[in-house]
């Protein structure tokens, strides 16, 4: 295992794809707010819905969450250029995963997937080549890195597209039901809109969105197929670019495939000199043991974690429970509907709320369709009451779909929310089961 972990290879593929994360982070943090994307989310609602437990992350006041996306920004261009490299890299790497935790309405698991990354490449020497740090401290230049190196990025992409494709494999998505939903969408599309609603369109993106979760990795690591899962690569995620329009991730995907070509590939394409040294000598580093115990346990929790539904009692596509972080992407389409009875202790009176008062319209319907929307929701009504000195109890008429099913209760409507703690690692009793 160490000889094969800890040989020195070319560092090439690393230093290119330095250069790729940092252009592609810097045009996500400019781009979100070129796109209205940062008002919609953090500026113009009322309050966000944090990831639960991380209440205390809150959007900064006024326009300074703009501020905030330039200065993730310009970590970008400084990772690019390599320049202040680690600072950067974790700089941006928590302001990013304070973007991400401090607001769930527009979750994607792409931007779970960047949050892990810019963590990961915080500790990778991406700078020690083709960087002002190496071009200042010539100490710190190097062309080589170890193998580990490389395959801490394969192995994450191996999980991310394993746990895809076999989330895949459930009745919805084998009949096409969901993938019909979500063409619907695109109809309006130029050009392609009717294209995307035919049969044999979703038939196709049914079993290529499969195969191609679940086999594009090894292929792309065996020679002989490489350069063909590499055009299907490119198919693949320019196809979810102009469809999806899912900002940077399409790219960012194609980027990561450096790393599965010989590594003189890469640097006779983008880097000189053409050629380098690597020693041959198995030289292990002092700490090797903790960089193993360290990548043991990551690796661990991104096997587990995706799995952790299945410890609940309940179905994760009816009660979300254990949904996120599992890359189950694409799977599902929920709509619902939902009020609010406020009952006031102190005088018995009740009240419903308007949702409209408080919500976006995007924050509406997560709060009718998902239930940790739905609990938090009612813990900020209870804290807002509470502050005035009411002590009221919370309950909600609830239904909801799944897909082309039925409308179904899916909120105990006898239960008091703003009673009720929210259980993480075990089911919620107040989600009712679907009929």
């Amino acid at each position: 295992m160490n000889q094969f972990l800890f040989k020195k290879i070319d560092n090439a593929q690393l230093i290119v794809f330095r250069v790729f994360y940092g252009v592609l982070i810097c045009a996500e943090a400019f781009g979100a707010i070129a796109t209205g994307w940062v008002r919609r989310t953090f500026i113009e609602p009322r309050f966000t819905f944090s990831f639960i437990g991380f209440e205390w992350l809150q959007p900064l006041p006024g326009n300074g969450m703009y501020f905030y996306f330039v200065l993730m920004g310009i970590f970008g261009i400084f990772i690019t250029l390599g320049f202040k490299y680690r600072f950067s890299a974790f700089a941006f790497a928590f302001m990013w995963a304070g973007a991400y935790l401090m607001q769930k309405t527009s979750y994607n698991n792409h931007y779970y997937l960047l949050m892990l990354l810019a963590f990961i490449m915080g500790f990778l020497p991406a700078h020690k080549s083709h960087s002002v740090d190496a071009h200042y401290n010539t100490g710190l230049k190097t062309h080589q890195m170890f193998n580990y190196v490389r395959w801490i990025i394969i192995l994450q992409l191996f999980i991310v597209y394993t746990y895809a494709s076999v989330a895949k494999l459930y009745g919805d998505w084998l009949d096409l039901s969901i993938i019909e939903i979500l063409m619907r969408s695109k109809k309006d599309y130029f050009l392609i809109g009717e294209f995307l609603q035919q049969k044999w369109v979703h038939q196709m993106i049914g079993v290529f969105g499969i195969l191609f979760d679940l086999l594009v990795v090894p292929a792309l690591l065996w020679k002989p197929t490489r350069k063909i899962a590499f055009a299907l690569s490119i198919f693949f995620h320019l196809f979810n670019s102009i469809v999806f329009q899912i900002g940077i991730f399409p790219y960012l995907s194609l980027a990561f495939c450096v790393f599965f070509f010989n590594p003189q590939t890469i640097r006779n394409i983008f880097l000189k000199p053409k050629r380098v040294p690597v020693s041959e000598n198995l030289k292990l580093p002092k700490n090797h043991n903790w960089i193993l115990i360290a990548l043991g346990t990551y690796f661990i929790v991104q096997l587990l974690l995706p799995l952790r539904h299945h410890t609940f009692n309940s179905d994760v596509l009816w009660t979300e429970e254990g949904h996120r972080l599992s890359w189950r992407m694409m799977l599902r389409s929920r709509s619902g509907t939902i009020s609010y009875r406020i009952v006031n202790h102190r005088n018995n009176a009740e009240s419903i709320v308007n949702l409209n008062d408080y919500l976006t319209k995007k924050q509406r319907r997560k709060v009718a369709c998902y239930p940790d929307f739905t609990w938090q929701f009612a813990q900020y009504l209870k804290k807002e009451y509470n502050e005035k000195g009411e002590n009221i109890s919370i309950f909600v008429n609830s239904r909801v779909k799944v897909n082309q099913g039925k409308y179904h209760t899916f909120i105990d409507p006898n239960v008091d929310l703003a009673a009720v703690p929210w259980k993480h690692f075990s089911h919620n009793e107040w989600i009712l089961p679907r009929d």
